[in-house]
């Protein structure tokens, strides 16, 4: 057998694969010996089957799966020892004059190889990192939300702007039919306020959802629609009152801190703003990593320039999936994984070049503090050793799980990487201002 390579350009190149009969006959007989051995054929007694009968029936498939195995695994393990970093998988050419018959196989394959680039950590158009604070109106708002969760809720007969109204609301023709509650004093502008104020239970009001709310997100919660609908959404909607309700605010004392935190941390108010403003920007500081995060990837993918093997990448994709895609659907489908293909070549450079290495039990480590900051919030704060490995064991057989966990953790060891060795432009903001600068 013979195996050689052939560079077309810095991109592609051609492995061809010469086997002669030497090269998988010993194989062939000795599967085509264990046929004879078991064989049935009618008028021949078990294992006395003569071979010629035996290679007549069965001798070319067995030719044929034995040369495809052989082919398989030289193939491999070419592609190992010559350490090629290929992209895809190797795509076999068609001959279309193929002879099984022939005394030699010739085999050729496409690849497509990964191209060579280095990856700048300072670019000049630097990234922005986000050091989002909790101001003292939503520090002040949270107070408030507190004390009406822990409240005295009391039945009214009519809406009035200090109450919460509970009703169901109805578009038959974007098949909106949801039940939410509502705070009046989230209701933007005097004319929507006015058909709420003085409403009782059965009233069926008329709306219009555009700047019905104060906040876009109170409006997508109140209808039941997504993230994306919610945008520039104008339509009318009625709105079914079936229960109007206010609610006395708790008082601020220690019977209150207590019910929030039970180990006694927080005896005065002072010192509950400084919990709530400590909880909050432990969240935001997770969303401004997962943000800087992304900026970082778009900056990588936009600053780092290489070329890739696109006619064989998109000919690949073209039988990789489940389903067989045309020419043009695979050129759509490449066009869409580009940027992620592009930014996967990137990590994987800078992980290899910075010896950023995930093992088996960084990742059982990472499982087990996922799975104990689940069981923390159903109230089990002291979960045992042997169960959380038992747990974290079961999880990583899942091999989505298990990549879906990997892929975290990766990442967060990136962001400390990029934390570590890149420049950025700091900006200090509210949470109000970071939404706006960011998403919209």
């Amino acid at each position: 057998m013979n195996i050689t390579k052939e560079n077309v350009d810095a991109l592609n190149a051609v492995v061809k694969v010469d086997i002669v009969a030497e090269d998988y006959q010993d194989k062939v007989t000795k599967v085509l010996n264990d046929y004879r051995k078991t064989a049935n054929i009618p008028g021949f007694r078990k294992g006395h089957v003569p071979m010629g009968m035996v290679k007549k029936q069965y001798g070319k498939s067995v030719m044929i799966d034995e040369v495809n195995k052989l082919l398989q695994e030289s193939l491999n393990k070419f592609l190992v020892e010559e350490k090629l970093d290929i992209l895809g998988n190797p795509l076999p050419r068609v001959q279309e004059d193929f002879n099984w018959d022939a005394d030699k196989f010739s085999f050729e394959f496409e690849l497509g190889l990964a191209p060579e680039f280095d990856v700048n950590l300072q670019p000049k158009n630097k990234v922005t990192q986000y050091n989002i604070v909790a101001t003292d109106e939503l520090i002040e708002k949270e107070v408030e939300n507190i004390q009406s969760r822990y409240g005295k809720m009391s039945a009214k007969d009519e809406v009035a702007e200090q109450t919460n109204v509970t009703g169901t609301f109805v578009n038959e023709e974007k098949e909106i039919n949801k039940k939410s509650t509502i705070s009046v004093k989230d209701i933007k502008g005097k004319t929507n306020l006015k058909k709420f104020v003085g409403a009782k239970v059965g009233d069926v009001l008329e709306l219009k959802t555009k700047n019905l709310f104060e906040d876009e997100h109170k409006l997508q919660g109140a209808l039941g629609v997504s993230h994306e609908e919610v945008h520039d959404l104008d339509i009318p909607v009625t709105f079914t009152i079936e229960e109007i309700t206010e609610i006395e605010p708790a008082e601020l004392d220690q019977e209150l801190f207590d019910k929030l935190f039970a180990d006694g941390s927080v005896k005065t108010v002072t010192e509950l703003k400084d919990k709530i403003k400590e909880d909050a920007e432990k969240q935001f500081q997770q969303q401004a990593d997962q943000q800087l995060l992304n900026a970082i990837t778009e900056n990588l993918v936009d600053n780092t320039k290489f070329d890739l093997p696109v006619e064989f990448l998109q000919k690949w994709l073209q039988t990789a999936g489940e389903k067989e895609l045309t020419a043009e659907e695979a050129v759509e489908e490449y066009n869409k994984s580009e940027k992620g293909l592009r930014y996967q070549l990137i990590e994987g450079k800078i992980m290899k070049d910075n010896d950023i290495k995930l093992d088996y039990a960084e990742l059982v480590d990472y499982a087990k503090g996922f799975i104990r900051a689940q069981m923390a919030q159903f109230g089990n704060m002291n979960p045992e050793e042997k169960e959380l490995d038992d747990i974290a064991g079961r999880i990583l057989q899942n091999q989505d799980e298990a990549q879906k966990l990997q892929s975290q953790l990766i990442s967060q060891k990136l962001l400390a990487f990029y934390k570590e060795n890149m420049s950025f432009d700091t900006k200090e903001v509210s949470y109000e201002d970071f939404i706006k600068e960011v998403y919209k």
